[in-house]
């Protein structure tokens, strides 16, 4: 279904039937795209590993909103490439410059 393959950046939750874990990671990584994915449950150690194995820039767990300004933002695949906000964000505005000198000897 064209709702399970492309962002869909609007109101819209589509409700999927599943046979099981593996079969909800694997679909759900069958998509060219992954800014953000959403996992539910209320075994917490399951959905951190199935929020793990999602291919996806941003998975909330048990939240509609797991943005915050100290973390980085940004998608996979071709949702995007690189981040924007946290320390993440803020390297691709900086410019590094090492400097390397050897330390001086003493005279003997």
């Amino acid at each position: 279904m064209r709702v399970a393959q492309e962002e869909i950046f609007g109101p819209v939750i589509p409700l999927l039937r599943y046979t099981s874990v593996s079969d909800v990671v694997r679909r759900a990584n069958d998509t060219p795209y992954g800014l953000a994915s959403y996992v539910y449950g209320r075994d917490l150690a399951q959905c951190r590993a199935v929020a793990s194995a999602i291919e996806a820039g941003i998975v909330g767990v048990n939240e509609w909103r797991p943005l915050k300004a100290e973390i980085p933002f940004g998608g996979i695949k071709h949702s995007g490439i690189g981040a924007e906000g946290g320390e993440e964000g803020i390297r691709e505005f900086l410019e590094t410059q090492v400097i390397s000198m050897p330390k001086p000897t003493l005279a003997t």
